[in-house]
């Protein structure tokens, strides 16, 4: 589970000692991602806590010395008063009480350097556990920049700790932590220190410490002489109640015009290499079954998910500038009125963003949420977001159907589609919550509270190898559940052959047109033919390979492959009802299987995930119902 990169020179007799183990400690925000990239390099480790859903991230360098450090990422915490399952598991990693973890040898607490108040409280924490500490003071530029005249010296002998300015996303001062870390474990280890018998703080000592933590923050930093008004005047703008929202929303507008609109050239060029790459692969194989199953179920099926990767690490680009600009947490602070009038915590707002890439680290983000009602609440609306998955459904429909011409001159009327359906998901999640809370858990939302970081300019390397990350996560995706499922399908569409004598396609009578057209009655009042009801079927393992499996369908039926070719097969077989109604099905998609695992994980119960499955099903359905019955009566038949 680590990974050991940019190793210095070994020197003799250094490597042969035991592998210091480090933990990086820290609030939300203040960089500790950073320092655990810039202390062991790009590549990284992540799996899960034994017995718990917690993710945990390792990684080694070689000191200066020659000795291995092991570095562990820990969850971003506030204090050791531990009241979610990711503060419990910071707390524990900290204290050496996780079941097969070996203790940390030294724990450098990350603190963002403009911004000390509550870190000073948690580094009192730390320095209570008894382990040796070294604070290390991140994005220290920024905070010089600012004017803030911070004394390193005098903080080291308030807080009785090593003191170390950083720089993590340009590695500066790295190398002078990692050797101060190796100075305070050989100190200890001479010493023959240990880890003191540690208690959790009672309220009262909390304020304590807390009163503590502001008198040395007095003594050891002074505001800038002539202060920083930049960030003042930003969130005059950016925090204001209407035009903070408007500034959001054409935020968010942009993101997904950009989605549809920016990633079209390389889509283009990704399905011409798969058109060519089945035309070849159809001219060197026989006609028969393998040449079937290469070119209709691998190349057709996997080619038809392929192609929206653009769109999605667009959609991650944003994500992530949009985080580490700092402008997330105002996006969070603007939209907690609204939050809490539908019944959600202020910091489910992580969790529902997070879901418009992935449901399932939406729905393990809300571990920051400490309120067990709340957290479930939230679990339950996170997928009603737009998640990628979605992306390829939606794009191939609003290709097919929706005309591509312009709005007012300048907005793309597809691009508009698909800012609707992102909102509708948005709403529908609001309307679903305010039910759950109304209904079922009444009684007053807690209040939110949170730190605005300090706005940065992001790191382009980090942007681009988090972009990248992500990426690659879609394609192992298609590399292994996508093309099962397109080898799945192919083989329902192929077989049995087609009997000797019979009219129509092949596929009408293999054992995916029988599994169809025994379906098709249920959904036919939403518009569905049994080729859309087939889909829906592998669409359950995951959305995006609904547009494979019609992929696949079509292919087989001598329909031809590919997202141009598909989308004329469509727009010949569907009626726009029923396209939009399909559309609307899949804003309410009930959940892919991975996802209905990890709500199960989370939640150490069937009861929620079968609700979830339940009524999002029901909504799709309805929603699909109202959706097709109006457009014909719009004339959209």
């Amino acid at each position: 589970m680590s990974d050991t990169l940019d190793v210095a020179p070994a020197r003799a007799g250094a490597a042969a000692a035991r592998p210091l183990r480090v933990a990086l400690v820290g609030n939300p925000n203040s960089g500790k991602t950073a320092m655990f990239n810039a202390l062991t390099g790009s590549r990284q480790k992540v799996a899960n806590y034994a017995g718990v859903t917690v993710e945990r991230k390792e990684g080694q360098l070689v000191a200066a010395s020659g000795r291995t450090v092991v570095v562990l990422d820990l969850p971003g915490t506030y204090s050791l008063r531990a009241r979610s399952p990711d503060e419990v598991v910071t707390r524990d990693a900290v204290l050496g009480r996780l079941a097969g973890e070996t203790p940390p040898d030294v724990v450098i607490c990350v603190a963002d350097a403009t911004n000390l108040r509550l870190v000073l409280r948690l580094a009192l924490e730390l320095k209570a556990v008894g382990r040796p500490c070294v604070l290390a003071l991140n994005m220290i530029d920024i905070a010089q920049r600012q004017g803030l005249e911070i004394d390193t010296d005098r903080l080291s002998r308030e807080l009785s700790m090593p003191v170390v300015g950083t720089v993590a996303t340009r590695r500066r001062g790295v190398e002078t932590l990692v050797a101060e870390v190796e100075a305070q474990a050989a100190e200890a280890a001479g010493a023959g220190a240990g880890p003191s018998a540690w208690r959790e703080p009672s309220a009262t000592e909390i304020r304590a410490l807390h009163r503590e933590a502001e008198r040395i923050l007095k003594a050891a930093v002074r505001p800038p002489k002539r202060p920083d008004t930049w960030t003042g005047r930003l969130d005059g703008v950016l925090l204001h109640p209407v035009a903070g929202v408007l500034i959001l929303l054409a935020v968010l507008f942009l993101m997904f015009q950009a989605v549809f609109t920016g990633a079209k050239p390389i889509m283009d060029l990704i399905t011409a290499g798969f058109d060519q790459l089945s035309l070849i692969v159809g001219h060197l194989l026989p006609d028969g079954m393998l040449k079937s199953l290469i070119c209709d179920g691998v190349i057709a099926g996997v080619g038809s998910v392929v192609v929206f990767l653009p769109q999605i690490m667009i959609l991650f680009l944003f994500i992530i500038l949009l985080e580490d600009v700092g402008y997330m947490a105002r996006a969070a602070f603007l939209l907690d009125r609204i939050m809490g009038g539908a019944g959600l915590h202020g910091r489910a707002f992580i969790p529902l963003l997070s879901s418009f890439a992935c449901a399932i680290p939406g729905i393990m983000a809300t571990r920051v949420i400490d309120n067990r009602r709340d957290r479930l609440t939230t679990i339950l609306v996170a997928p009603l977001m737009t998640c990628s998955a979605r992306i390829p459904v939606y794009t191939l429909i609003i290709s097919a159907f929706i005309p591509q011409r312009t709005v007012w001159g300048v907005l793309s009327l597809q691009g508009l589609v698909f800012f609707g359906l992102y909102a509708a998901g948005l709403v529908s999640a609001l309307l679903v919550a305010w039910v759950v809370r109304k209904i079922f858990w009444r009684g007053a939302a807690e209040p939110f509270l949170m730190e605005l970081p300090t706005y940065k300019v992001p790191d382009p390397m980090n942007v681009a190898r988090n972009v990248l990350q992500r990426g690659q996560i879609f394609l192992q995706r298609a590399g292994t559940i996508i093309l099962s499922m397109m080898i799945l399908i192919w083989f329902l569409s192929t077989v049995p052959g087609k009997p000797a004598g019979a009219v129509g396609p092949a596929i009408n009578y293999s054992l995916a047109g029988m599994i169809g057209h025994a379906i098709e009655p249920v959904l036919a009042p939403v518009g569905f033919s049994w080729q859309m009801s087939v889909a829906l079927i592998p669409g359950m393992a995951a959305r995006e390979v609904a547009v494979g499996a019609l992929a696949t369908v079509y292919s087989v039926a001598g329909e031809g492959g590919g997202e141009a070719v598909l989308g004329s097969s469509l727009a010949a077989h569907w009626s726009l009802a029923s396209a939009l109604a399909f559309l609307a099905w899949y804003v309410f998609a009930p959940q892919c299987a991975s996802t209905l695992g990890v709500v199960k994980r989370e939640t150490n119960s069937w009861r929620w995930p079968i609700i979830m499955f339940a009524y999002m099903t029901a909504l799709a359905y309805a929603a699909a119902f109202v959706t097709y019955h109006v457009a014909l009566a719009l004339g959209g038949g």
